[in-house]
């Protein structure tokens, strides 16, 4: 490549990064056979793809993957907290555009995005549409030139989703978020292992006879209560949609208003996508000694300038912990800033689960590369989520049954009775 372009915390910290991404390089095989056959066939030569995600070693492998199928790559953080700055660094001695650390004002986020911008990209890659939502409102000279975009998160498609409602959105996304492959595994396994390990390295807490208060029952939701629960939790979930309510219930957890939630419960994880699901009203009832924690993707969901409002003291007690003493002397405490305590507290998803996140980011990449697509929220085309998991079966070891000619032309024909 040639001489690139960076702005990270410190280049001396690739050594380290590059080791991480060794590790994820060696659990990941189906993000590997894609860069093998990238590598091969250049599909993506002439085109530049500009990221907007978390800088861990798992998205490093992404990286590596769309530059050796002949992509030109400029990326930037998507969360103040995530990124790893070694993985950073490691990025950038390779050759890699990248501007991020970890600890961005919202200033430094945002120049951060401009700078991948200015590297004029033909495919867009997002998680959390602040990329998406820039070239929009800042940057529309960019839109004639862009093929189309590529959104990783569920928050991210909703965003979308209202654009598209609002005729605002100008060129063609692919809602990755949606594949099978990607909230089955990822925001169910992924989110759920790596939200309880947040918590558990930013507090060494026990699990085992709290109750812990589960905020949304979507994929994510599901795989933290699973994960919690595990851990010998009691799970109280919260919902506003009465049909994940109805299957919070016939899982076996407890389902009640936040209101009744805030009284009874240890742990507090929001994880809705959605704004002020943990209020003032609600921390004022709340256990003295309760934790909250977020894992959505913005650090809206818990109300934290009404937690300061209620506090009359705040102290940084471990790293990504701060104890607020409330006026009324309850303690509470906040994990990770309200942000994403999975990657701000941990190190995010493990690279086996992301593995086929990034897979159907690699083929939605290339599939934009080949093919011109209406302006509109596209769903992952069906046969890119079924190679995922014929390709992560294969890597797994796992053979699975083919229909029979019979079978198969029975599932076909209306005729057979009983």
């Amino acid at each position: 490549m040639s001489k690139n372009d960076y702005k990270i915390k410190d280049i001396n910290l690739a050594e380290s990064g590059k080791n991480k991404i060794e590790w994820a390089e060696d659990h990941m095989p189906v993000l590997m056979e894609i860069k093998k056959e990238f590598e091969k066939t250049k599909p993506l030569k002439n085109l530049t793809v500009g990221f907007a995600l978390h800088v861990t070693k798992e998205t490093a492998v992404l990286v590596k993957t769309l530059i050796a199928g002949g992509a030109k790559v400029a990326i930037a953080g998507c969360n103040p907290l995530s990124t790893h700055d070694d993985v950073a660094a490691a990025l950038a001695s390779d050759g890699v555009n990248v501007y991020a650390w970890r600890g961005l004002s919202t200033k430094d986020y945002y120049e951060c995005i401009g700078r991948v911008l200015d590297h004029k990209p033909d495919i867009t890659v997002d998680d959390g549409c602040d990329l998406v939502t820039v070239v929009h409102k800042e940057r529309p000279e960019l839109i004639r030139k862009i093929k189309g975009g590529c959104e990783e998160t569920t928050t991210g498609i909703i965003r979308l989703n209202a654009m598209e409602k609002d005729n605002a959105l100008k060129y063609p996304m692919l809602a990755v978020n949606n594949a099978m492959t990607k909230h089955f595994f990822d925001n169910r396994y992924g989110t759920g292992q790596s939200t309880i390990d947040g918590i558990l390295r930013a507090t060494s807490v026990l699990f085992a006879g709290k109750n812990v208060v589960v905020c949304g029952y979507g994929w994510c939701g599901r795989g933290v209560a699973a994960r919690a629960k595990g851990m010998g939790a009691n799970i109280i979930v919260t919902e506003v949609d009465s049909i994940k309510a109805l299957e919070a219930a016939m899982d076996g957890y407890r389902v009640m208003k936040m209101d009744e939630a805030a009284k009874t419960g240890d742990i507090f994880i929001t994880i809705t996508g959605d704004v002020d699901v943990i209020r003032k009203e609600h921390i004022e009832n709340m256990k003295d000694g309760a934790i909250l924690a977020n894992s959505g993707h913005f650090n809206c969901e818990i109300n934290v300038p009404e937690l300061e409002s209620l506090s009359k003291n705040r102290k940084e007690i471990r790293d990504n912990t701060v104890r607020y003493i409330l006026k009324n002397n309850k303690k509470i405490y906040l994990l990770a800033e309200g942000r994403l305590v999975n990657l701000a507290a941990a190190e995010g998803h493990p690279s086996e689960v992301m593995d086929m996140s990034f897979a159907n980011q690699a083929l939605a990449v290339l599939y934009i590369a080949k093919h011109k697509l209406d302006v509109k929220v596209h769903d992952i085309p069906a046969e890119i989520d079924k190679k995922v998991a014929d390709l992560k079966l294969k890597t797994m070891g796992i053979e699975i049954d083919e229909l029979t000619k019979e079978q198969r032309k029975y599932l076909n024909s209306w005729e057979e009775g009983t």
